[in-house]
């Protein structure tokens, strides 16, 4: 398995996006500071960080089903929390329906909307992609 950047492979990242109903109307359009695990050159995993000033907004997390419980989605999260401390990042947010339980084991602690910094309110996943019903999470780095 490889992991580097989404660059080449936005076609397949959308594609896995779109089979885990997850958002792919906002994806930037370069997928700068998007991850992707391969394996034999076949997209298994991907994962986006965007950044707002000091915070960054963890997204688009998602394996393959033939890929599962095999730490993929582990790996992901591991290395966007790298880039996000090589970029001085304060702290990763997070909005999730159906993952709160394994973004815990994660280090991700649970958080109401209003303790979510104004810059990172106004991306389009606060705002407008995600339900008011999905869960914010937060997890500091520094």
């Amino acid at each position: 398995m490889d992991i580097t950047e989404a660059i080449n492979y936005k076609d397949d990242v959308i594609a896995l996006l779109l089979s885990e109903k997850l958002p792919t109307g906002d994806l930037p359009a370069t997928l700068k500071n998007f991850l992707v695990i391969t394996e034999n050159e076949e997209l298994i995993g991907v994962v986006g960080l965007e950044t707002y000033g000091r915070y960054g907004l963890l997204r688009s997390l998602a394996v393959r089903p033939d890929f599962r419980n095999q730490s993929i989605a582990s790996i992901l999260v591991e290395q966007i929390e790298k880039l996000a401390l090589s970029e001085e990042l304060k702290s990763i947010f997070l909005l999730t329906e159906t993952a709160p339980d394994y973004f815990a084991r994660k280090g991700y602690h649970i958080i109401t909307r209003t303790e979510i910094p104004e810059e990172v309110q106004q991306s389009s996943e606060f705002s407008h992609i995600c339900p008011q019903s999905a869960i914010a999470m937060k997890k500091d780095l520094q």
